[in-house]
């Protein structure tokens, strides 16, 4: 498995920490697609005699996290522009809306804690959910 920027997992991992693994997440499918299927798409296509090599597929968790409409932070944004919308009831929503996914977990004491996880390529990962809205609302600065 490649590591490009090092895939972390902390005691508290929050809305920056989502963003940061979703982008590993993204830099190994990258990866993925370029050495292993585009290379093994050209040694069939030209006849080479190889061994396939096996690899894992992450795109189910790419889709968790950013798949239109049904992805988390598609979630997170949704909640952000409803009247009312607070951490509490996106969490809720989460829940309801990821529950079945292979890739998300959430047991009785991390629903009571506002947290979940997900099974990324590197690993599993709990999040809390505490403060995304107000960090995902927040405007970058202009610049100057």
């Amino acid at each position: 498995v490649l590591d490009i920027f090092g895939f972390e997992s902390f005691e508290v991992n929050s809305f920056e920490q989502i963003c940061i693994n979703y982008t590993n997440e993204a830099l190994q499918q990258q990866f993925n697609k370029y050495v292993f299927k585009l290379e093994q798409h050209e040694y069939e296509k030209e006849g080479i005699l190889w061994n396939f090599i096996s690899f894992p597929d992450n795109q189910d968790v790419l889709d968790l996290i950013d798949k239109k409409h049904v992805g988390i932070l598609s979630l997170l944004d949704e909640q952000c522009i409803v009247p009312q919308g607070s951490d509490q009831k996106f969490t809720r929503y989460l829940y309801a809306k990821c529950d079945r996914h292979a890739r998300f977990s959430a047991t009785a004491t991390q629903r009571s804690a506002h947290k979940f996880s997900i099974e990324h390529y590197a690993g599993p990962v709990e999040y809390t959910t505490d403060l995304w809205l107000e960090k995902n609302k927040d405007q970058l600065p202009v610049a100057t």
